[in-house]
C-alpha cells in the first residue's frame, strides 16, 4: 500500500467537494429568499404593525420578536455559507476576492443585527420610548454596513462582467446597486422627515432587490462557471 490516492479515490474526493460546494452555493438561494418571505409574512400578520411605514428590523421587538431575530441569524448563516462556497475552489481574476468578502460581510451583519436589537421607532411597539441607546445606534450602523457591502459587491461584479463582455449581468448588477443605494437613502430621509411616510415600503423594495440579486447570482454560479475568474 502507498500513501497516495488512486484515480478512483481522487475522483470520489473531487465529487464530494463539488457536492459540498453546490450545497454552499444553494444557501445563496435559500437565505435571501427566506428573508424576503419571512419579512413580508411577519409584517402582514403582526398586530399593530404597519409594514408600509415601519422598518423590518422593528419586527424584532414586541410579541413574536424572536421570529425575526431567528430569521436574521439563519439568513446570515446561510449567506456566510454562500460566501464560502464562492471561494471553493479558490479562484483568480477580478472580483474573485472582493465579491465573496463583501457578501460574507453582508451575511455577518444579518447575524449581528439579530443580536443587537433596534430601538423602538415610528410608533412601534406602541407606547415604547424611542430614545436612542447604544445598541440601537450600533444596529443603525450595522444597517449602513450591510447595505454598503451589498452595493459594493454589485459594483465590483458589474465592473468584472463588463470587462468580460457579459453586458446583461453587468447592467443588472449596476442597476441593482443603484436601486439599493437609492432606496436606502430614500428610506432614511422619509423615516426622518415624513411622519407616517412609506419608509417601510421603500426599505422592503431594497431588501427584495438585494435578495433577488444574490439568489440569481447563486443560480448563475450553480449552473455555469464563476463570472469572476477561472479555478486555480
Amino acid at each position: 500500500m502507498t500513501g497516495t490516492l488512486g484515480p478512483e479515490t481522487t475522483a470520489r474526493s473531487t465529487e464530494k467537494r463539488s457536492a459540498a460546494t453546490r450545497i454552499l452555493l444553494a444557501c445563496g438561494i435559500i437565505g435571501p429568499l427566506l428573508n424576503i418571505v419571512v419579512v413580508l409574512a411577519l409584517g402582514a400578520i403582526r398586530p399593530d404593525y404597519d409594514a408600509l411605514v415601519v422598518p423590518d428590523s422593528n419586527l424584532e421587538l414586541g410579541p413574536g420578536g424572536w421570529m425575526q431575530i431567528t430569521n436574521y441569524i439563519v439568513t446570515g448563516a446561510l449567506l456566510l455559507a454562500f460566501a464560502v462556497g464562492m471561494r471553493r475552489p479558490p479562484r483568480t481574476g477580478g472580483g474573485s476576492t472582493w465579491v465573496p468578502i463583501l457578501l460574507g460581510g453582508y451575511g455577518l451583519t444579518f447575524v449581528a443585527v439579530g443580536l443587537l436589537l433596534p430601538d423602538p421607532s415610528m410608533g412601534y411597539p406602541a407606547g415604547a420610548s424611542d430614545a436612542l441607546t447604544v445598541h440601537g445606534a450600533a444596529h443603525i450602523l450595522l444597517g449602513l454596513v450591510q447595505f454598503g457591502s451589498l452595493i459594493a459587491a454589485c459594483f465590483v461584479l458589474a465592473r468584472r462582467d463588463e470587462a468580460l463582455g457579459n453586458r446583461g449581468w453587468s447592467r443588472y448588477s449596476m442597476a441593482t446597486g443603484v436601486l439599493v443605494a437609492t432606496s436606502y437613502v430614500a428610506f432614511a430621509l422619509i423615516a426622518k422627515l415624513v411622519d407616517g411616510g412609506p419608509a417601510g415600503l421603500i426599505e422592503r423594495i431594497g431588501i427584495a432587490a438585494c435578495g433577488i440579486w444574490i439568489a440569481l447570482l447563486a443560480i448563475r454560479l450553480l449552473t455555469g462557471p464563476a463570472p469572476y475568474g477561472s479555478a486555480e
